[in-house]
């Protein structure tokens, strides 16, 4: 079951920058950087009550982050809902008509399991949907 907002990506073409912009200008604490190869994004997760913002980078210039920076610029790239169960609730958004990018669940940043529902399902939004791992 949907649980709450885990986070709001937002793709920026610069990572140090934007990590400065939120901290600097924002206030906001940066929690620390991962890289996540499946992705082959650099991520950056900022506090914020009750969410966290990531800003997402492509590494070394490839991949589907760096085909949205190519295509729109910096911006909002999704929105990611936290859940208790990502596999039943695969399987109940399919059984409505929502579709997946991936078939399973794979490997995201900070020890989850995660999927993306295809924003031609959703209206145009890209939405994850994630699960930490204990």
């Amino acid at each position: 079951m949907i649980t709450g907002l885990d986070h709001i990506a937002i793709a920026v073409p610069d990572l140090a920058k934007g990590i400065e912009r939120f901290c600097k200008d924002f206030g906001l604490t940066l929690q620390g950087t991962e890289a996540v190869a499946e992705a082959q994004t650099e991520t950056a997760f900022l506090h914020i009550d009750n969410t966290q913002i990531e800003l997402i980078h492509p590494i070394d210039q490839q991949g589907p982050v760096q085909k949205y920076l190519d295509k729109r610029g910096g911006g909002i790239h999704h929105l990611c809902f936290s859940t208790d169960n990502i596999e039943e609730d695969m399987k109940t958004l399919t059984a409505i008509g929502y579709e997946f990018i991936h078939p399973t669940p794979q490997p995201g940043a900070h020890n989850t399991l995660v999927n993306f529902i295809h924003p031609k399902t959703t209206d145009g939004i890209l939405i994850e949907i994630a699960q930490k791992l204990k």
